[in-house]
This record gives structure tokens, C-alpha cells and sequence, in this order.
């Protein structure tokens, strides 16, 4: 492989027939815990609330592989996969790496339709929702990508889509509610009048900045008032959509294979865990089978530093604690972040098998502030042509902190990171930054204990 032809495709036909299932490769069992009873939530209210289809998987524990069904793998070819892994040729050269002896590779999911990873999980839950016959799908967002993405695969599907969009980002982001209408979707900021959740806080805030366990909370309630005909599509942090999501890392196993090429190091950034785990997975579940052993690592926001600063325990997945409870690293369902512009890492909490896999030590993390990260991103964009969002921006940074690391020490290191995304809607991040006007945000100690010590006891579930 040359710099004259950096980018590695993946025959159409090659596309995974099945998804790589986590839970159980790494034997993961700990139950969902309903907030109405507090005791494991049964398949009877989880179905109130997601698709069958995506009930299945998420309490399936025993088998490897799922398959995707023929019509979901042609939704996948129609939204451009498989994606492109590229060698970072310039970015390297930039960085003044010698010669072949420390590379960067990249898997491009900016080339969805609608500009990331999130079209993964999106198209898979609509296509589950369209079989069971539901009419329309409630859901939140951070930064927008995820609205965006299910906004598209529900007028694929021709399924009715609200989204709950955090005020912060909504208002940094507004483009991206505008893209989400486009494709027919109803887009409210969060916390919004239209559910009690959301009148609480406004009470209390007029000027609330909301954030995604709020909006998750106001979803819900959504679909509780309307459970004949809505269900609820999360974007991150449940098993089935790291199922989805390991379509990524598969397709990057082949396309490295395909160059010869293993990575030494695994980077996704780290909000509720999807793109991180679903590039990481098939590496992961080659390092738990004994084959390779590579370093994973996830990245974080120093404003929303669950993986790095929090504790692993069970805790709500929203502030308004009407989801499931899941044991996680997490900072505190009640936390409110900083309106970082990577609004999708700004989540309190990490996905479960994220977490388990943090607490077994077979992966690590860091946490970054943001303008390093869009100092990162400038760099990349300035080499490799295009511009990231401010959350891939995360592992752009690490990627290069790790590279310049191993060239300075005289190692061999091949580096593969996730490009979950562009940030063509993002560029008041990058105006900021240009303009000297982007905040760094990093919680204080005391803030974290603060927000921990409100974690509510979950009795016979710590």
C-alpha cells in the first residue's frame, strides 16, 4: 500500500452477514433493572417500550453471531457501506513519522447519508419497528447525529420520528435540526413543554441547557402516553445497538487483512459507548479468544468524564429516571454537562458492556478538553481533506498523541482509529477555536462527588 492509493475498499459482497454479538463472546448476563418494580425488567416491559426485534437481541446472551436480515444488508449497501478505511498517509507525514515503521488508519464513517456511524443502528431499529408495524418512533439526541440518522431511516421505513434535541445543542447546532425536518421528523428542544419531565425543569430552569438523560426522559414519557403506536429507538449504550455497530469493526478487520495489517492500537472517542465499541468489538473478541492482543482505548470528554473519574455501579440511564437501570461507569444519571460542542460525549453514563469491559481491564480510557481536540481536528482536516466532528476529534487527538509517542521512542506501531463522523455541521466549534473563543471545561473533584453521592441505591443491585 502507497500514498498514491490510500484508501482500502471493501467489496460490496464482503459486507458482514451477520453482527457480532459481545455480550456473548465477553458472557455478559446482568439484568436491566425496571424503575417501576426495581427488580430485573421482564421482556413484557421492555417490549412496552423498544421494537421485538430489538428486545431479542438485547436479552440475547448465548449466541455470537445474529444474522441481518436481507433487507436490512440492502438498506446498508444503499447507505454506503461498507465504508472506506483509509492509511493516513498525509496526516503521518505531517506528524514527521519515519518512514513505514509507525502507520495511522482510519475506518470512514462520515460517508453515511447522513454523516456518521449513528445510520448503523438507526436503519436496524427502524427495519424492527416497520416489521412489528409501529407508526412512530420517539427518541433524543445529543449533537444531532443520531436524530438525524434515525429521521432518515424512518422515511425509509415511512415511520414517524420525534426527536427530543438537548437545548445546548439544538442551539449551537441548528442545521442539524433543520436536516432532521427535512426527512419529515418533528424536532423539540429538550427539556421542552411537551412532556411533564420537561415542564419540571423548565420550572426550575426557563433557560435550562438540557442534556441527553433529560431528553431520554422526555422519550420515554412520550412513548408511555402513546404506547399503541410509538416505540422508543435509543442511539448508544444498549447491547443491541453496540450489535449494530460492530458492522464497523468487522468490515475494518477485513480491510486491514486486505493490506496485510493488524492494529497495535484500537481508538474510538467515548460518549455512551456505539462507535467505540462497534469499531473496537471485533478486535476486542479477538484479544478475548487468545488470538491478538491489542491496546483498546476509549476517549472521552474531560466534561463528561464517566470512564475516567466515575464509579462502576447500577444507576438510571436518565435524569428523570423513568429508563431502565443498567450497571455502568457513570458520574450520575442527575449530572448536567457543560455545553461542550461534542454533544454526543456529554452523556453521564457508559454502556454496559463498555463498562464491563473497563472493570475486566481489557480496555482503557483518557479523557481530553476540547481544544485540543479541535486543534486535532484542524490538523487532520488540513491533511486528510475533510472536516471531523468535534467528537471524532477525540480519537484524532489520541491517535496522534500514540504516534508520536511510538515514533519518539523508536517503536513499530500500526494505529487504527473510527472517523464516526464529519463535521460539516459543527463549525461553530472550529469558529471558536479560530476566534480564540473555545472554553475549556474539566469538572472538579468536588463537583464529581457531588453528583455521584446522588446516585440512588438500588437495594440487592450495587
Amino acid at each position: 500500500m502507497d500514498a498514491s492509493n490510500p484508501i482500502i475498499r471493501l467489496p460490496p459482497e464482503k459486507m458482514p452477514k451477520n453482527f457480532l454479538n459481545m455480550a456473548a463472546v465477553m458472557g455478559y448476563g446482568l439484568p436491566l433493572i425496571s424503575p417501576m418494580t426495581m427488580q430485573p425488567a421482564t421482556p413484557e416491559e421492555a417490549l412496552m417500550i423498544f421494537p421485538e426485534g430489538v428486545v431479542a437481541q438485547e436479552m440475547n446472551f448465548t449466541d455470537r453471531e445474529i444474522p441481518i436480515e436481507n433487507e436490512l444488508r440492502a438498506a446498508y449497501y444503499y447507505a454506503n457501506r461498507p465504508t472506506p478505511m483509509h492509511r493516513a498517509f498525509r496526516l503521518e507525514k505531517a506528524l514527521g513519522l519515519e518512514g513505514d515503521r509507525v502507520k495511522i488508519f482510519f475506518k470512514n464513517e462520515s460517508v453515511s447519508p447522513t454523516g456518521s456511524h449513528k445510520t448503523n443502528t438507526a436503519l436496524a431499529q427502524a427495519f424492527y419497528a416497520k416489521k412489528q408495524g409501529i407508526k412512530a418512533i420517539a427518541t433524543e439526541t445529543g449533537a444531532g447525529q443520531w436524530g438525524s440518522a434515525l429521521a432518515y431511516a424512518c422515511a425509509l421505513f415511512g415511520i414517524e420520528a420525534r426527536v427530543y434535541m438537548v437545548r445546548a445543542s439544538y442551539r449551537q447546532k441548528p442545521y442539524r435540526g433543520i436536516l432532521m425536518r427535512t426527512y419529515g421528523a418533528t424536532v423539540a428542544e429538550s427539556p421542552s413543554d411537551l412532556t411533564d419531565v420537561g415542564k419540571s425543569f423548565l420550572e426550575q430552569d426557563p433557560e435550562h441547557p438540557g442534556s441527553l438523560g433529560i431528553a431520554i426522559s422526555e422519550a420515554v414519557e412520550d412513548v408511555v402516553k402513546h404506547n399503541d403506536t410509538t416505540r422508543y429507538s435509543l442511539g448508544s449504550v444498549i447491547n443491541a445497538v453496540l450489535l449494530h455497530q460492530s458492522i464497523i469493526g468487522q468490515e475494518a478487520k477485513m480491510q486491514m487483512e486486505m493490506v496485510k495489517e493488524y492494529p497495535d492500537i484500537v481508538i474510538g472517542c467515548h460518549g455512551g459507548g456505539s462507535n467505540f465499541f462497534g469499531f473496537s468489538s471485533a478486535f476486542l473478541a479477538d484479544k478475548i479468544d487468545g488470538k491478538k492482543d491489542p491496546t483498546i482505548i476509549a476517549v472521552e470528554s474531560a466534561a463528561a468524564p464517566k470512564l475516567t473519574r466515575g464509579v462502576y455501579k447500577f444507576d438510571y440511564g436518565d435524569t428523570g429516571h423513568v429508563a431502565p437501570i443498567a450497571k455502568m461507569y457513570t458520574i450520575g444519571s442527575a449530572f448536567v454537562p457543560a455545553p461542550v460542542h461534542a454533544g454526543g460525549l456529554r452523556y453521564h453514563g457508559a454502556a454496559m458492556l463498555v463498562s464491563m469491559a473497563l472493570d475486566k481491564g481489557l480496555i482503557s480510557a483518557t479523557a481530553k478538553k476540547q481544544t485540543e481536540v479541535i486543534e486535532a481536528g484542524i490538523l487532520f482536516a488540513k491533511t486528510e481533506g475533510f472536516v471531523p466532528a468535534p467528537e471524532t476529534c477525540h480519537a484524532i487527538c489520541e491517535a496522534i498523541e500514540q504516534a508520536k509517542m511510538a515514533n519518539d521512542n523508536g517503536e513499530k506501531k500500526t494505529i487504527a482509529f473510527n472517523c464516526s463522523g464529519h463535521g460539516y455541521f459543527d463549525m461553530a466549534a472550529y469558529g471558536d477555536y479560530l476566534d480564540g473563543k473555545l472554553p475549556d471545561y474539566e469538572l472538579s473533584d468536588e463537583e464529581i462527588q457531588e453528583s455521584i453521592a446522588k446516585i440512588p441505591s438500588i437495594e440487592g443491585f450495587q
